[in-house]
Order: structure tokens, then sequence, then C-alpha cells
């Protein structure tokens, strides 16, 4: 699941499903209304954003500033409520003498 927010309002303005390839980037960025890809988008360093984003309108950015921590956070509440997409690390608990 690859999805597009708006930063001023969080909601979520294009969606697709794919595999993380340059291809499915590229479908991402055509779901996007045109006024929103008209604006800066920032994004994680994937290779497939920098491929298919305009240079003038992308920054590629680290965690450390926040800048990707809405659709990071969109992306974990996604796999901690849908079962297909759990990470394993997020869902344990230990039993036994271990507890």
């Amino acid at each position: 699941v690859w999805i597009a927010l708006c930063r001023k309002t969080r909601q979520i303005v294009a969606s697709v499903l794919g595999d993380r390839s340059t291809l499915t980037c590229l479908r991402l960025w055509e779901a996007i209304p045109s006024a929103y890809r008209q604006g800066q988008c920032f994004t994680d360093f994937w290779v497939a954003y920098a491929a298919v984003i305009p240079k003038e309108q992308h920054t590629a950015v680290g965690k450390e500033t926040g800048e990707t921590a809405h659709v990071e956070r969109w992306n974990n509440t996604l796999r901690q409520r849908l079962a297909r997409f759990v990470r394993m690390t997020l869902s344990f608990s230990r039993v036994g003498s271990d507890a």
C-alpha cells in the first residue's frame, strides 16, 4: 500500500496497491490530484521516489527531521489493525518462564 498525505490536513490524497517498484511509485504520483503535485514532496530515501518525482519538488529526508512522521504513523497503524500487514515484533507476548 502506497499513500500520499496532505501535510496540512493529514488526509490521504492518493493511494495505490503494488510492490516497491518505480512503476508503482509512478502510479501513485499520477493518482495525486494535480493541485497537490505542484507542491513540495518529502519522502524517505527509497530510490523509486527520485526516479519519479521532479527534482525541484522532491526532498528526501531522514526520520530525524519528522517530515515523514505522519505517513509512517499511518503505515504503522495499518499494520497493527490489519492482520495481513502485522509485523511480528509489534504483536507478541511472552509465555512461561520468559515472562
